[in-house]
């Protein structure tokens, strides 16, 4: 009997100690793998046309922050006087200069609030959890975002891509630019703009990859309408005090 129970209690014990030694995905792997065949010059470059014309968007803020930042693609291309980028995985290389870098997680650091007067979110909602999770993350932008500010918000539009929208190991909560919508309004944010379908699903897509053909995608948008499978949303923090 004693040593049934003992026996017992180390399986418990074994299996407490592989739990606590899980770490969930390796995003740099991961990352390192999804885009094996794609230089990050390429990226760069096609980042180089779409974050300007994004920051066009917004109202050209003056402080920006990117809180899911991932390798910087976008916060290193956003022309704003004043950036700051935060992320769990540290992925800096050349090219961040003046920026701001955070290692952590956006929902917890301790930021003042009311600093940016730009938000960029770009294909990370969909990794997380549930939808609280999203509220909770819009909650928290709505609190570093100063009154007149905006939050431009970006990622795959589940309506225009059901079919390769779980290919990707970290895509979890299916989302739509209604959707967003929706816990943008929840969150006491003011919509400005809604695109459902923006630009393509992912740089695997057949899809231009040279800076020329973006911008001209970006100007072109009628294109939108048969490529695009990513919505964009725009909303704005108000300026009134009964809206904060």
């Amino acid at each position: 009997m004693n040593s049934a129970l003992t026996l017992k209690e180390r399986t418990i014990s074994l299996i407490n100690n592989e739990n606590s030694n899980a770490k969930g995905i390796d995003y740099t792997r991961l990352y390192e793998y999804r885009f094996l065949d794609i230089p990050q010059s390429s990226r760069n470059g096609v980042w180089g046309e779409i974050a300007p014309w994004i920051f066009r968007q917004m109202g050209s803020p003056n402080h920006l922050l990117d809180p899911a930042a991932g390798r910087g693609e976008f916060i290193k291309a956003a022309p704003a006087p004043h950036r700051t980028a935060i992320d769990q995985v540290n992925q800096q290389s050349e090219g961040w200069g003046e920026i701001d870098f955070v290692l952590g997680d956006a929902l917890n650091l301790d930021l003042p609030a009311k600093s940016f007067d730009g938000i960029f979110v770009s294909n990370f909602l969909e990794h997380l959890a549930t939808q609280n999770e999203v509220a909770d993350f819009l909650h928290r932008m709505f609190q570093l975002l100063s009154p007149g500010g905006s939050i431009a918000i970006m990622g795959p539009n589940f309506r225009y891509c059901t079919k390769e929208y779980f290919d990707f190991a970290d895509h979890t909560l299916p989302l739509t630019h209604r959707s967003v919508e929706e816990h943008l309004a929840a969150a006491k944010f003011e919509i400005v703009r809604v695109i459902p379908k923006f630009l393509p699903f992912s740089f695997k897509s057949h899809t231009p990859r040279s800076p020329f053909l973006v911008k001209n995608y970006l100007r072109f948008s009628p294109a939108w309408k048969f490529l695009g499978k990513q919505f964009l949303v725009i909303a704005t923090r108000p300026r009134s005090v009964n809206s904060q």
